[in-house]
C-alpha cells in the first residue's frame, strides 16, 4: 500500500520560517559587522525577531555609501526623482498586508488602525513624489536687481543627511522624515526606531526592489545614542535630523554637529507631533542650500538697450 500524506497533514508538520532582518547599506543587506543582535518585542513583550545591533563601523560604512550615491542622485532631474519616489509607493502598495502586520505588532495597534497608518505612509510617498519638481519654483526664482544682470536663486541639496527616525511612529513617521530628504536630492543614513525597527528594515527591502539607486537611503538599527554619536561628529555628514532623539541626546548631538557646521533640524515637542497632519514644506526646505548666480545680460547698440 502506498503511503498517502494529506496536504493539511503536511502543513501541520511544517517548521516556521522566521525572517532574518538585516541592515540596508549601499543597496545591499549586510549583517552588523559586530555580529550583534538584540531582541525586538511587541507591546505585550512577545518576541518578534532579532534585529541587527549596528556599530560605529556600520555607521561609517553607511556614510561612505551615501556619499558615493550623492553625485548621481543629486544630479538626476527632479522629474526623475519624482518617478522613483512614486515607484517606491507602488512597491509599498504591493506589500501593504506585510506592513500592516508589522506596524500593528510594533505599535500595539489593531489591524484596522495599522492599515490607516500604512495607507497614509504610502500616500505620503506619492505626495513627496509630486513635490520633487515643484519645490524649486517655491523657494527659488529670478531676483530683481538694478543693473544689466540676470540674478537667479536655485535650491540645491545639502549632501549626506543623518535621520534619526521617530521612536513611536515606526512607519508613517519614518516615511515622513525620509521622503523629504531624498526628494530634494540628498542622500540619507537612517537610524531606525530603537524599540520598533522592523518596519524600517522591511522598508529597505522595498527600496532595494524599486528604482532607487543603492546608497541613496541606508537603514541602520540598534541603540539610537550609540549610532547617532559618531554620525553627528562625522566630517562627511552635512546635516542631521534629530526627530528621534530625546532632549538630552538632541543637545549632545547638536554640539557634536557644530564641529563641521552641519545643518540641524531640531525635534519638535512630542505633544506637537502629529504625523497624520499635512506636513507642509518645512522638511523639504530643511536640508536645501540656496545658490544665487549673477549673469551679465550685455548691452545692445548705442542706445544701451539690453535683453
Amino acid at each position: 500500500m502506498s503511503e498517502h500524506v494529506s496536504i493539511s497533514g503536511s502543513a501541520a508538520r511544517r517548521l516556521s520560517v522566521f525572517k532574518t532582518y538585516k541592515l540596508y547599506v549601499g543597496g545591499k543587506f549586510p549583517r552588523s559587522e559586530s555580529g550583534r543582535v538584540y531582541e525586538v518585542t511587541d507591546s505585550k513583550g512577545t518576541w518578534l525577531a532579532n534585529a541587527p545591533l549596528s556599530s560605529r563601523k556600520d555607521a561609517r560604512d553607511a556614510v561612505v555609501a551615501a556619499r558615493k550615491a550623492f553625485g548621481g542622485w543629486s544630479g538626476a532631474t527632479a522629474y526623475n526623482r519624482g518617478q522613483v519616489l512614486y515607484r517606491v509607493a507602488e512597491m509599498l502598495e504591493g506589500r501593504r498586508d506585510q506592513f500592516v502586520r508589522e506596524v500593528a505588532d510594533a505599535e500595539g495597534l489593531s489591524k484596522p488602525k495599522a492599515a490607516v497608518a500604512v495607507d497614509a505612509a504610502i500616500d505620503r510617498w506619492v505626495w513627496y513624489a509630486g513635490w520633487t519638481d515643484k519645490i524649486g519654483q517655491v523657494v527659488g526664482g529670478a531676483n530683481p536687481v538694478a543693473g544689466p544682470f540676470f540674478n537667479l536663486s536655485t535650491p540645491e541639496p545639502t549632501g549626506v543627511v543623518t535621520v534619526l527616525a521617530p521612536q513611536e511612529s515606526s512607519f508613517l513617521g519614518l516615511v515622513s522624515v525620509i521622503a523629504p530628504v531624498i526628494a530634494t536630492g540628498n542622500t540619507a543614513v537612517v537610524v531606525a526606531s530603537e524599540r520598533s525597527p522592523l518596519p524600517a528594515l522591511s522598508l529597505g527591502e522595498v527600496l532595494a526592489t524599486s528604482d532607487l539607486p543603492g546608497g541613496v537611503v541606508n537603514v541602520l538599527s540598534g541603540k539610537t545614542a550609540e549610532i547617532a554619536a559618531p554620525l553627528a561628529a562625522h566630517q562627511d555628514v552635512n546635516g542631521i535630523d534629530l526627530t528621534g532623539a530625546d532632549e538630552a541626546l538632541a543637545k549632545e548631538l547638536e554640539i557634536a554637529a557644530a564641529d563641521n557646521l552641519k545643518r540641524v533640524l531640531r525635534p519638535e515637542r512630542p505633544e506637537r507631533t502629529n504625523w497624520s497632519a499635512d506636513p507642509g514644506t518645512r522638511r523639504l526646505t530643511a536640508f536645501l542650500e540656496t545658490k544665487t548666480v549673477w549673469h551679465p545680460t550685455g548691452s545692445l547698440g548705442a542706445s544701451g538697450s539690453a535683453y
